[in-house]
């Protein structure tokens, strides 16, 4: 009787450390096919920034246009900025460009095609610690002239706010995400472009806001939990074999 206690206490004790195996050389496997995916993926981006620009796309190809083969597509347009509030994003620096250091914001203003057609623009970065609104109204002011101006930059998609992410002050038009569809709404803009603009140039006189070339940075984990949860795989295993070999010696001849 006995023996067929400790049989079914082996069995039992063998399957939930082969489930366990199981479940972390999987989470492994798992890592290492994310972090494929997302070399390939990152490496598409890296083409789009470093490439010449392209005309930006005919308002009628814009339903068709997708983060997945248009974000970070580099793009040449004429645009006038329209005399509307502006926007500004919460920022503290930036994985994408190597010239942003410290707190900011990011402007964004709405600017009108020739084919009548509003494109909401990251105009650039504008250093202001205290996030001081009279400074950023100074900083943006000098853009609006009403005259059409030849801008180059990116294709970027908006992002929306997650569950941590601050509510958006509405005295100071301050935001804490790029979604610059509930910019327009909020303020008034009118209907806009299903994506926005990251500038790169032209740089204004001033230097403020800062537009810029971005870069595409990859901060690779995946490899870094892959090993951890191999390494858990291989150590619940070699413990199930010594358990196993440790319960075998212990067995009455």
């Amino acid at each position: 009787m006995s023996d067929k206690v400790g049989q079914h206490e082996t069995g039992g004790f063998a399957t939930l450390m082969v489930a366990i195996v199981v479940l972390f050389a999987g989470l492994g496997i798992w890592q290492l096919q994310h972090r494929i995916e997302e070399h390939a993926l990152l490496a598409a981006l890296g083409e789009r920034v470093r490439a010449a620009p392209v005309p930006l796309p005919d308002p009628s190809q814009w339903h068709a246009l997708a983060a997945e083969t248009d974000q970070l597509r580099r793009v040449s347009f004429t645009a006038t900025y329209e005399s509307r509030l502006d926007a500004m994003v919460y920022s503290s620096a930036s994985a994408e460009r190597a010239d942003i250091a410290g707190r900011g914001t990011w402007a964004f203003l709405p600017a009108r095609l020739s084919t009548g057609q509003i494109v909401a623009i990251n105009a650039g970065f504008v250093p202001n610690a205290t996030q001081d609104r009279d400074q950023q109204d100074r900083a943006v002011a000098h853009l609006i002239t009403n005259k059409p101006v030849m801008m180059t930059g990116y294709i970027r998609f908006p992002e929306r706010a997650g569950a941590f992410t601050p509510d958006v002050e509405r005295d100071t038009r301050l935001w804490f995400s790029r979604d610059h569809l509930a910019m327009a709404q909020a303020l008034g803009w009118g209907e806009v472009a299903p994506f926005y603009i990251d500038l790169e140039a032209p740089v204004p006189a001033s230097g403020v806001p800062k537009p810029g070339p971005l870069r595409v940075r990859l901060v690779d984990r995946h490899l870094r939990y892959a090993i951890i949860w191999l390494s858990l795989a291989a150590l619940v295993l070699l413990a199930f074999v010594v358990s196993l070999r440790g319960r075998r010696s212990r067995r009455p001849l």
